[in-house]
């Protein structure tokens, strides 16, 4: 106790997104939990997003895209709209190494995903292929997918999938685009799957667009024998 008071008095906790000073570790400070989009109240079940209106206990409301698309999976949470300090972490959790937000940011989809956690549900992230895996050094779903796990205390796969194909960014492409780019680009990993067959599977990743990459990842779940898909996101990208 009197290492952790001293190193807390040499390196007092400072904002996740800025160098304030906060009462605790892993915190925001009031300016940045302004301009940081958490999504409450009436969200669409299967992808999410904010809808207008107020919760109604045991409806189950979509969105018009999800009205409109045949999603393959059941249902759907994401802790933040992808603006403001959400995009800003997303993106410093990807590209600037701060490993050190994923417990926060897991924390946050946990508390999210609670409507939809069900007993037994196995955790598994979207994977990257080996190349921009080296290159990234590490896979943000992957870190974030391990901490809901943990604060959930459901079971952790993180290679229950595996990227078979290098495929190009989806950055700046449209819908269909999106959709032929993942084509043939997941398999379930034949040394894992018998783990979650027949079984419900929570997968996790740090965006939501369109939903072509978690729509791929799904349909490789269940080619592999796993009964149900829910989807878990940090961030989704939103039409307001």
């Amino acid at each position: 106790m009197q290492m952790q008071a001293l190193v807390r008095a040499l390196y007092p906790p400072q904002c996740l997104c800025c160098d304030t000073p906060v009462e605790q570790e892993f915190a925001l400070c009031g300016s940045c939990w302004r301009d940081t989009p958490f999504l409450a109240g009436l969200v669409c079940d299967c992808c999410g997003t904010p809808l207008p209106g107020t919760e109604d206990e045991g409806a189950r409301i979509l969105c018009d895209d999800c009205l409109r698309l045949d999603r393959p999976w059941s249902r759907g949470r994401a802790a933040a709209a992808y603006g403001g300090n959400a995009r800003r972490m997303v993106l410093q959790l990807k590209h600037a190494d701060r490993l050190d937000l994923a417990r926060p940011l897991g924390d946050w989809m946990a508390r999210a995903a609670a409507p939809i956690l069900e007993p037994g549900m196995i955790v598994a992230p979207v994977p990257l292929h080996w190349i921009r895996l080296l290159r990234r050094r590490a896979n943000q779903s992957a870190l974030l997918s391990a901490r809901v796990a943990c604060v959930t205390g459901l079971r952790h796969i993180p290679d229950l999938l595996s990227r078979t194909r290098h495929t190009q960014s989806q950055e700046g492409k449209g819908r269909d685009a999106r959709f032929r780019n993942l084509s043939g680009a997941l398999r379930p990993n034949p040394r894992q799957i018998q783990h979650a067959a027949e079984g419900h599977v929570l997968l996790v990743d740090d965006v939501m667009t369109s939903g072509a990459t978690l729509a791929a990842a799904t349909d490789a779940l269940k080619a592999g024998g796993v009964k149900q898909v829910s989807i878990l996101v940090l961030a989704r990208v939103t039409h307001q």
